[in-house]
């Protein structure tokens, strides 16, 4: 992206344009996580209709399932404005607007509500979990990155020494099994998937 955004004094967007990079093996493991998610969708498409994803960024992962899912109704949305923009710049087909995971409601109800690589970044991830559980028709599926791994892999990059590996705006840390924990207080889980250097979970409303 060039440039870190800003909003409230937290970083937003990716501030490694790593859907674009042309690292390959960047590339492997952003594919493989995009697989990953679309996969999960697809095996239960027959029971979604509509998605709203939450904290959508730019707007690549959407835009991953839309490539594979047309048929289905989808939107996503940030808190925001400027990554709304550049998000409705890069994919003008889809439908992006600006709210915060902790203002959803009944007017984002979706029968499958997507939230990728948001959850780390909340000073109240609980609270936000509650809201996807109340927002959802039937499933959620969630991403975090996997500690301690992402942040070693980052210094094995290079990345954010002086931060032990740790990604500007990451202000919670999960390992696999404390995020799987996480999500059963207030969903039930339906499958996991541990993608390097990603957790995934698809859980159903209680």
């Amino acid at each position: 992206m060039g440039k870190i955004l800003l909003k409230d004094n937290i970083p937003v967007g990716n501030l490694d344009d790593k859907y674009t990079t042309r690292n390959p093996i960047g590339k492997y493991f952003i594919q493989k996580f995009l697989t990953t998610v679309t996969d999960i969708i697809m095996a239960y498409k027959e029971d979604i209709n509509s998605i709203t994803e939450v904290g959508c960024g730019e707007g690549y992962i959407l835009n991953a399932i839309y490539s594979v899912a047309p048929g289905i109704t989808m939107r996503a949305c940030d808190f925001s404005e400027e990554i709304i923009e550049i998000a409705r710049t890069l994919f003008p087909l889809l439908d992006f607007y600006v709210k915060s995971i902790y203002d959803i409601g009944q007017e984002d109800r979706a029968d499958l509500i997507v939230c990728c690589e948001v959850l780390e970044h909340l000073e109240f991830p609980e609270k936000a979990l509650k809201k996807l559980a109340e927002t959802t028709n039937k499933y959620c599926l969630l991403t975090v990155p996997t500690e301690p791994l992402w942040r070693i892999l980052n210094m094995a990059r290079g990345k954010y020494i002086h931060d032990f590996g740790n990604t500007p705006g990451h202000i919670q840390h999960w390992t696999y099994h404390q995020f799987i924990n996480l999500v059963r207080s207030r969903m039930d889980i339906i499958a996991t998937k541990f993608v390097v250097p990603w957790t995934v979970v698809l859980c159903k409303k209680k």
